[in-house]
């Protein structure tokens, strides 16, 4: 593990490197994240469970990701198959134990936010209540958000590199949850400035974008129509921008780790 010398401005190098990797192979990338999301789509609809695979299954599939920059890397053309990458793998079974750990950590961060707005901001998330019914008290909702998101910053760091540290390096769960927490504190200002930058690029240009397009065009719909494409290229670039932040801190995958 290397962290020595890590700048803050390596944080928005990683962004950049995800757009380089996207710019090799866009059609591919984004075939791949298409078939991620019918997936995940038809997974949802599985009675009692549909709701929790997909985030049980984050660990999976983020690594088909991961494989398809080092494809790239390798001037290796992105397959679809490679959706199925963890499956194919020996970690499979740390995979979904981890799955589980995504789970029940957002489970909490979410449930902790009672101690904000009394439950509105959990009950909306489990299904308890519904974001079109009136007289919601949403005053509180906003800061329970960022009370849950803050209370999932740990949980972050021991999960961002443990899905690739499991799969190439072989770590077992807990080991591989240990090396990627002390590695995202060890290398904490660059992955602020990565995730300040991902609100800017991620968050606040397509808000910008979107509110120019209402006004000339004068019909919002057609503007957040216009930008959902946007939307799906960031998203993949964010998933391209995970790889680099890994070999920042730890060794090139091998080429026969498929």
């Amino acid at each position: 593990m290397n962290t020595d010398d890590i700048s803050t401005s390596k944080g928005i190098d990683w962004i950049r490197q995800g757009f380089a990797l996207f710019r090799k192979q866009p059609a591919e990338l984004s075939m791949l994240f298409l078939l991620y999301m019918l997936l995940m789509f038809v997974l949802s609809l599985i009675p009692l469970v549909g709701q929790l695979l997909p985030l049980l299954l984050v660990p999976i599939f983020s690594m088909a990701f991961m494989q398809a920059c080092v494809e790239i890397e390798a001037g290796r053309k992105v397959r679809s198959d490679l959706l199925l990458t963890a499956f194919r793998s020996p970690a499979l079974g740390t995979l979904l134990r981890l799955g589980v750990l995504y789970l029940l950590a957002a489970m909490l961060a979410v449930a902790a936010s009672v101690i904000v707005d009394d439950g509105v901001f959990w009950k909306l998330m489990s299904g308890q209540l519904r974001a079109d019914e009136q007289n919601i008290p949403v005053a509180d909702l906003p800061l329970a958000m960022v009370f849950s998101a803050l209370i999932y910053v740990p949980f972050a760091m021991a999960f961002w590199h443990a899905a690739p540290l499991a799969t190439w390096q072989k770590m077992g769960l807990f080991k591989a949850i240990f090396y990627s927490f002390f590695a995202v504190r060890r290398c904490g200002k660059a992955f602020l400035a990565y995730a300040l930058g991902w609100i800017v690029v991620g968050i606040a240009v397509p808000a910008i974008i979107s509110a120019l397009l209402g006004l000339i065009l004068g019909k919002t719909i057609v503007a957040i129509m216009l930008l959902m494409p946007l939307s799906v290229i960031l998203t993949i670039v964010m998933y391209c921008s995970f790889y680099p932040t890994y070999l920042q801190v730890f060794e090139r995958p091998e080429q026969s780790k498929i």
